[in-house]
C-alpha cells in the first residue's frame, strides 16, 4: 500500500494526555489536567441541562445545517446566516478552508511557534509551507507580509496566540490586511476570543466583509465544550459557500449543537469563567516572579513559562505526581512549559509541586 506522498513526513499532533489514561498508566487516584486549555470551571449548567433533554434523540441524525445554533449565532454577531459555517471544533474548519482554497504546491503561510494543526493540515493538503518566526513571542505581521508571494493562498493567524498567549494589535492587522492581493485569504483564528479585555485587540468580525477574511471561533475553550467539538468560521457568502461545498455532511452532532445553543445564552457562566480566569492567572504571575521564572505575559487561559534545560523532565515529574502540563518539545521549545489556568485549588497544586521540585 502506497500513501500520499504529502504525509510521508508528517508527524502526527500529539494532544496532552487524559485525565484516565494518566490514571492508568501511573497508578494515581487524583489527577487534574492543566495542558489543554479547557475550561476547568466545567460546561454551563445549560448546557448540561440541555444535553440531558436531548439523549433521547440521539438515534437519529443530526440537523445538517445547524439551523438554531445559526439563527442564533447570526443574531449575535450581526451577521446573515449564509455568512457562518460550523465545524467539529474549530480545527475542522482549518481543514475545509485548504480543501476549498489550497491546490497541491501552492503556499501556505504560518508563524513559527503557533499552533500546531496549521502546519500539519496544510501538509497533508500537499501545500508549500513558509514559516515566519515570532519576535518576542509575537506574530511578526510585517515579516509574514513580506513572505507572500503569487503562489500564496493562505496566511494563518492565530490571534490570540497558542502557545505564547500574546495578541496582534487591531493597528498591526490592518496594516497587514491593506494591500494584500485578492488571490490570498486570511485565517484569523480567534479560539481565545472571549479572555481578551485589551482594548487594542481586533475583533475579527470587524473585518469579514472587507477583506477576504475567515475569522472562527470554538465552544472548547470559554464554553467549557471541548468534549462536544463545535466550532463556527464567518466569512463572506462566496468564501463559505465553497467551504460548504466541501464539508461533511452531519459533521456537527445533535448534542453539541443544542449543547452550544444553550451556552451561548448563559451569559453569567461565560463572566464568571473570565473572572476567575484573570484571577488564577494573576496567581500564576506572582508565583512564577517569586520563584525567578521567566513567563510570557497572557491574554489567554495559560500561561508559558520558561523552566529550563530540564523543562521536559520537570513536566514528567509534575505527571508523576498528578498533574498534566504541557511541554513545549513538539514546538521547539524545549526549555518552555505551558500550564492552562486552572481552579484556584489546582494552581496552588501546581505551584506547590512546582516548588518542591524546583528545590
Amino acid at each position: 500500500m502506497l500513501p500520499r506522498k504529502s504525509i510521508l513526513n508528517i508527524k502526527p499532533y500529539k494532544p496532552g494526555k487524559p485525565i484516565e489514561e494518566v490514571k492508568r498508566a501511573l497508578g494515581l487516584r487524583d489527577v487534574i489536567k492543566m495542558a489543554s486549555n479547557e475550561n476547568p470551571f466545567g460546561p454551563s449548567p445549560k448546557a448540561v441541562a440541555a444535553i440531558k433533554k436531548n439523549l433521547s434523540c440521539i438515534n437519529r441524525y443530526p440537523e445538517d445545517g445547524c439551523f438554531y445554533l445559526r439563527q442564533a449565532l447570526s443574531k449575535r454577531l450581526k451577521v446573515r446566516p449564509e455568512q457562518l459555517v460550523f465545524g467539529n471544533g474549530s480545527d475542522e474548519l482549518i481543514v475545509l478552508a485548504l480543501r476549498a482554497f489550497v491546490n497541491e504546491g501552492a503556499e501556505v503561510v504560518v508563524a513559527r511557534p503557533t499552533f500546531l494543526i496549521y502546519e500539519i493540515a496544510s501538509k497533508i493538503q500537499g501545500a508549500r509551507i513558509k514559516k515566519v518566526p515570532t519576535r518576542y513571542f509575537k506574530y511578526d505581521l510585517k515579516a509574514m507580509k513580506a513572505a507572500i508571494t503569487k503562489n500564496t493562498r493562505i496566511v494563518f493567524i492565530a490571534n490570540p496566540d497558542n502557545p505564547n498567549g500574546t495578541y496582534v494589535t487591531r493597528y498591526e492587522l490592518e496594516a497587514f490586511l491593506k494591500g494584500l492581493p485578492d488571490s490570498v485569504i486570511v485565517f484569523l483564528d480567534e479560539a481565545y476570543f472571549d479572555f481578551v479585555a485589551e482594548r487594542d485587540y481586533p475583533n475579527g468580525m470587524d473585518y469579514i466583509s472587507r477583506n477576504r477574511v475567515i475569522t472562527t471561533r470554538t465552544f472548547s475553550k470559554s464554553y467549557g465544550l471541548a468534549g462536544l467539538r463545535v466550532g463556527y468560521g464567518v466569512s463572506n457568502p462566496e468564501i463559505i459557500k465553497y467551504m460548504e461545498c466541501v464539508r461533511d455532511p452531519f459533521n456537527v452532532n445533535s448534542l453539541a449543537q443544542v449543547a452550544a445553543l444553550a451556552a451561548l445564552k448563559d451569559r453569567g457562566f461565560l463572566s464568571k469563567t473570565k473572572r476567575m480566569t484573570e484571577k488564577g492567572r494573576r496567581f500564576l504571575y506572582s508565583e512564577f516572579k517569586k520563584l525567578g521564572l521567566r513567563y510570557i505575559p497572557s491574554v489567554t487561559n495559560f500561561v508559558l513559562f520558561e523552566a529550563g534545560e530540564d523543562a521536559e523532565q520537570l513536566s514528567k515529574r509534575l505527571l508523576k505526581k498528578g498533574i498534566i502540563v504541557r511541554n513545549m518539545k513538539a514546538w521547539d521549545m524545549d526549555t518552555f512549559i505551558r500550564v492552562t489556568v486552572g481552579r484556584e485549588k489546582e494552581n496552588r497544586r501546581f505551584i506547590k509541586e512546582l516548588k518542591k521540585i524546583i528545590a
